[in-house]
């Protein structure tokens, strides 16, 4: 009787619990009801509207040096409100309260709308710090900065600022109220404006390597003992910058190879010589000497910049001599002494040879000229001709165009004054057996060194009958004009 009693009461006590929830879930929305993403758990529709009326939407802004500030924006204050309650009634009518004790976990997308004063919406985006002159610093974008000494160049990372774009704003912000968000997060929104250029930009790293590239590779230019570093700091006033672009300026590569030329080049500058009578005579005329060239040796300067080639490097010539230190014609040469009509021959500071020969004659206008030379090639048995004639010779050696040593087997005497009246065309005539010998001697480039040195004149041979020996006129190199003069070099060439 008593279990039975017990049984009874809980009964009537649960019934009456049921009956109860029964009762309010009439109004009330069932546990686990979520509405448009809302959760509506045992609330009433006016339950509901008072809760839209106290919503409140919290915005995140990014500040300038990346940390993050809150600000409210109050439902109540844009006048937040459902334009019509049919869809939420629609739902509570939908939901089987006989089942109010369980937990539902149900979702609804009613499409409700919701009512906002729009004007007032945007009032109070105006109004955010993100908004106001003094807060916001525009993005800047990574960059390349100037050329320090000692580090090579600095790559300066992106600054993405605090600068809202107001379209994208107003956008996200009428869909966190819309969707009755509690929160927006401006960043995560994409409503900044952002730097065009940042630190992963595959244009900016190109030329960031390529400018390094530049400054750390060294160019050591060697001339004999001499040595010129090309340094970072030189290549670095080189470089023309654009935007994301960067190359060397040519004309500025030039004016650096132009300045090596200028000071070590040695063609068609003064020289000293102190000839074999112990005498020191000055040499300025000639074409002998070391002669860059500075177009080519530009373009090659520039290719290995380019490539980031650090190298050891001797320049691209016109023309190199004997050695780079001084003198430049080195201890191998034919120095020609044109007073004397007498020449001597060295080898590694020893001379060799020395004989008496003619040369050009100055009463027609074919003095053999001063100054110091190469030997242009050499050549057997080769064919000197003139405008009536034509002289083999054994051993040709040109130095200054179509002047050149060479066997006069014609010829029973040398030296003395014999060059006066019945000197040469301006080449040096010379016994054949000398000839020969010098001929084995030289090579292309030989220097041959001519001067006059007064006080060496030659005695005079006695009177004889003067023969008429033949006027000579060497032939030039296949592919050479005989008439051509060589010129200095024009500035930077």
């Amino acid at each position: 009787m008593i279990l039975s009693a017990v049984a009874t009461g809980v009964f009537l006590v649960l019934l009456l619990v049921y009956m109860a929830g029964l009762n309010r879930y009439q109004t009330c929305f069932l546990n686990g009801t979520l509405i448009d993403e809302v959760d509506v758990s045992g609330m009433t529709i006016p339950e509901l509207e008072e809760r839209i009326g106290q919503y409140s939407l919290r915005v995140i802004e990014r500040q300038a040096d990346g940390t993050v500030l809150e600000e409210e924006i109050p439902g109540s204050e844009i006048g937040i409100a459902y334009i019509s309650t049919e869809p939420l009634e629609a739902v509570l009518q939908g939901q089987n309260r006989f089942l109010w004790f369980l937990k539902h976990e149900t979702v609804y997308e009613t499409g409700a709308e919701l009512y906002y004063e729009e004007t007032v919406l945007e009032e109070k985006i105006d109004a955010l710090r993100g908004f106001q002159k003094e807060f916001v610093k525009e993005p800047e974008d990574a960059y390349i900065g100037d050329y320090v000494p000692g580090k090579g160049f600095e790559l300066v990372a992106e600054n993405r600022g605090s600068q809202l774009n107001r379209e994208k704003t107003m956008e996200a912000v009428r869909e966190a109220v819309q969707g009755l968000q509690e929160q927006v997060d401006l960043e995560a929104a994409g409503c900044y404006e952002e730097p065009k250029v940042t630190l992963e930009d595959a244009g900016l790293q190109e030329t960031y390597a390529k400018l390094q590239n530049y400054v750390n590779t060294v160019v050591t230019y060697t001339f004999g003992s001499e040595r010129e570093v090309l340094d970072a700091d030189t290549i670095a006033g080189w470089i023309i910058r654009e935007k994301n672009r960067a190359e060397l300026d040519p004309e500025l590569v030039k004016e650096y190879v132009n300045s090596l030329r200028k000071k070590h080049d040695t063609i068609f500058h003064r020289r000293t010589f102190l000839t074999s009578y112990g005498e020191e005579v000055t040499i300025d005329q000639g074409d002998y000497g070391w002669w860059m060239d500075v177009g080519q040796e530009t373009e090659e300067l520039m290719g290995i910049l380019e490539r980031g080639e650090s190298t050891e490097r001797t320049p691209v010539y016109r023309q190199t001599a004997a050695s780079y230190d001084a003198p430049d014609y080195g201890d191998s040469y034919v120095e020609i002494n044109l007073t004397a009509q007498h020449l001597f021959l060295y080898q590694d500071g020893e001379c060799v040879l020395e004989s008496d020969f003619v040369s050009g004659n100055p009463s027609r206008g074919n003095e053999t000229p001063a100054g110091i030379y190469g030997i242009t090639y050499k050549e057997r048995d080769s064919t000197l001709t003139g405008e009536t004639y034509r002289t083999p010779v054994s051993f040709w050696m040109p130095f200054n165009n179509n002047v050149g040593m060479h066997d006069a087997s014609w010829r029973s005497e040398f030296g003395s004054n014999i060059y006066m009246t019945n000197g040469s065309h301006g080449c040096i005539n010379l016994p054949y057996s000398v000839a020969e010998e010098i001929y084995g001697y030289v090579e292309k480039g030989t220097p041959v060194i001519c001067y006059h040195l007064p006080g060496t004149e030659p005695e005079p041979l006695p009177e004889i009958p003067q023969e008429l020996e033949p006027e000579i006129e060497p032939v030039s190199e296949p592919g050479i004009n005989p008439e051509a003069v060589v010129e200095p070099p024009a500035e930077g060439e």
